[in-house]
């Protein structure tokens, strides 16, 4: 194994069509601009991509890229980025992933993998040093995930699959890798739509070493004792997993309840984390080098499963009125072994539930009964009957079938697990985020309601709330480490620890900029520069940490309104903008025209939502027509 100092700096770039590849490097300029993960792959995605191609289109373009942590041992950075165009938005695309890829690949001696093109027949593609060899994947076609994974991985160290709704072209479709899952926005898809079943790995041929390892090995413990000290990195998360939000949430009246009609459910204490942990014994099953833990396993009637995360529990639990946590973890693996990501489908069947309720379609699906829902998932990924049309979406179904009001997506992409009415900073979130209806583009619910931090219906100063986090989080993405992390260095650090929350938010409601400038998340810029072996100066590498993901965010934006993006879009389903929640007597809604100007402003957009000239400029963005 031979040692390399920093990062590979390898691009391998593969030509589906003719089976061709080659090795270009990274330009010094964009790693220093967009670092890596998620800014990296964009700019090469901007480079290269053409606007208004067809996602499933062989003109569309899939990008793997990892970050410059990945292999060198820091916390939770075993994470790898894909990139592309959605064929469910229609828009850019950016999910992160744990499992064993992200490193195999590092491991490899790459960075970033770019596919173009598309293969003539099934394919899958082993991942080495020296590039890359195409195989036959005749006998793995119509495999699940697990079956296909398990073929495949004898080849390597790390691999990435997608199972028969990423083959049958459902626009949810995901990837597995180990018992983790990406691709939110159809990217499995994607994939099925170049022929491309899986890619393995070899891995453990390259060693990546910290170019200042005493500055790396200093940093690292720090955080590893901020990780180990926060309640909710070495505490809740790792007792419960994500589920743990279940019982705040609730609380605030903010899950998903029947299609997004209620916030709050007397039985949603039977799916919390808490009550999965009794009941099914769990223990740890999480990404590699991980310090949180908070993946979970258990046994369930007899059998080891992964335990759902919280957005899965939402979206299959509460969102249709079960309560049943056996039942949803059911559902979960099924979707699991078919590649679909849990959250569309939940929200797609909500929508199918209301619409067989109004009359619109016929279905046996009932809000409060799991009978069809197995059936349904199974025809969904397999593109028969009306599941052909669901695996579309619900955006896509409810323009065929009627019922758009009621279908509860942004742009394109299923609400996650958080009813924006009870958070309305989280809302406005999600009529931001770039990829559609997202909850880690900002997560202001953290803020809102999980900590307490700043008022959820107050919608003062949230536009800069949302800009800050987007920011933070497009620049955790492209170092590229877990965002869960962020707990542990925004609010360990002296300043804000000594601070009571209270006083916190007070100070957050009437002044935000200096609130959340207090947190000082200088920590992972320190890494970066650590491993690249560049000079550190924490206000200003915090500073160029900061203005780098608001370049990566800004980026992926204006690659967006080269794709017909624009205010109208920024927006939520009209339900949550005109009926209050079944839990709130005041029926509150989310005030979006209060929010969205302010946060323009804050961005340097126009009034349709186009980022200025002088902002790209500003950011060093190349604008291209």
């Amino acid at each position: 194994m031979r040692e390399v100092i920093g990062t590979n700096n390898r691009i391998l770039e593969i030509d589906l069509t003719s089976k061709k590849f080659k090795e270009s490097p990274v330009s010094a300029k964009d790693r220093d601009m967009y670092w890596g993960g998620k800014g990296l792959a964009l700019k090469l995605l901007y480079d290269r991509l053409e606007p208004g191609v067809d996602p499933l289109g062989e003109k569309n373009i899939f990008i793997i890229e990892t970050g410059v942590l990945t292999g060198t041992g820091a916390p939770c950075s075993g994470r790898f980025e894909v990139v592309s165009k959605s064929p469910l938005t229609g828009v850019i695309n950016c999910s992160s992933c744990g499992g064993p890829f992200g490193m195999a690949v590092k491991s490899s001696g790459w960075d970033t993998i770019i596919l173009t093109g598309r293969a003539a027949s099934p394919t899958y593609l082993v991942i080495d040093s020296s590039g890359v060899q195409f195989k036959s994947a005749d006998a793995l076609w119509g495999k699940d995930t697990a079956a296909a994974e398990a073929e495949i991985i004898k080849e390597g160290s790390g691999a990435m699959v997608i199972g028969p709704a990423g083959e049958n072209l459902v626009r949810f479709a995901n990837i597995r890798s180990g018992h983790r899952f990406v691709g939110r926005g159809g990217m499995g898809a994607v994939l099925g739509s170049k022929n491309i079943k899986g890619i393995v790995a070899k891995g453990k041929e390259v060693k990546i070493v910290a170019a200042n390892g005493k500055m790396f090995s200093k940093t690292n413990k720090k955080f590893f004792n901020y990780i180990n000290r926060n309640p909710v990195t070495s505490g809740t998360y790792r007792q419960f997993g994500t589920n743990s939000a279940t019982i705040a949430c609730n609380t605030a009246g903010a899950i998903p309840v029947r299609n997004f009609t209620g916030g709050a459910h007397g039985e949603a204490h039977k799916i919390s984390g808490e009550a999965m942990a009794e009941k099914f014994k769990t223990k740890w099953d999480t990404c590699k080098p991980c310090a949180i833990l908070c993946g979970h396993k258990g046994t369930i009637e007899g059998q080891e499963r992964h335990i759902p995360e919280y957005e899965t529990v939402h979206l299959l639990g509460s969102n249709l009125e079960i309560f049943d946590p056996v039942i949803i973890s059911k559902w979960n693996e099924l979707c699991s072994k078919y590649g679909m990501d849990t959250i569309s489908l939940g929200g797609t069947l909500g929508w199918a539930m209301e619409a067989t309720e109004k009359g619109l379609i016929k279905t046996n699906l009932k809000f409060g009964s799991p009978d069809g829902v197995a059936q349904m998932i199974e025809d969904i990924a397999l593109g028969r009957g009306i599941g052909k049309d669901l695996g579309q979406g619900s955006r896509f179904a409810a323009k065929k079938y009627g019922g758009e009001d009621f279908a509860m997506h942004v742009k394109g992409m299923e609400l996650p697990g958080y009813e924006p009415r009870g958070a309305i900073g989280h809302g406005l979130g999600y009529a931001t985020a770039n990829r559609g209806g997202c909850h880690l583009s900002s997560y202001l619910v953290g803020i809102e309601v999980l900590f307490d931090m700043a008022d959820p219906y107050n919608p003062r100063w949230k536009h800069y709330m949302v800009k800050f986090m987007e920011d933070f989080f497009a620049a955790l993405n492209s170092l590229h480490i877990c965002q869960f992390t962020a707990y542990a260095v925004m609010f360990e650090p002296p300043l804000i620890k000594m601070s009571p929350f209270p006083v916190i938010k007070i100070l957050m409601q009437n002044s935000a900029p200096l609130a959340m400038n207090l947190m000082d998340v200088s920590l992972f810029s320190e890494l970066w520069h650590a491993v690249l072996g560049k000079t550190y100066l924490p206000y200003l590498s915090m500073r160029k940490f900061l203005k780098m993901g608001e370049r990566v965010h800004v980026l992926e934006r204006y690659m967006n309104t080269r794709e017909g993006i624009s205010k109208k879009d920024d927006t939520l389903p009209l339900r949550l903008l005109t009926e209050g929640r079944k839990c709130d007597a005041k029926e509150r809604v989310v005030p979006i025209a209060k929010m969205i100007n302010k946060y323009y402003k804050s961005r340097g957009y126009d009034e349709s939502g186009i980022p200025r000239s002088r902002t790209l400029k500003h950011l060093g963005i190349e604008i291209k027509e």
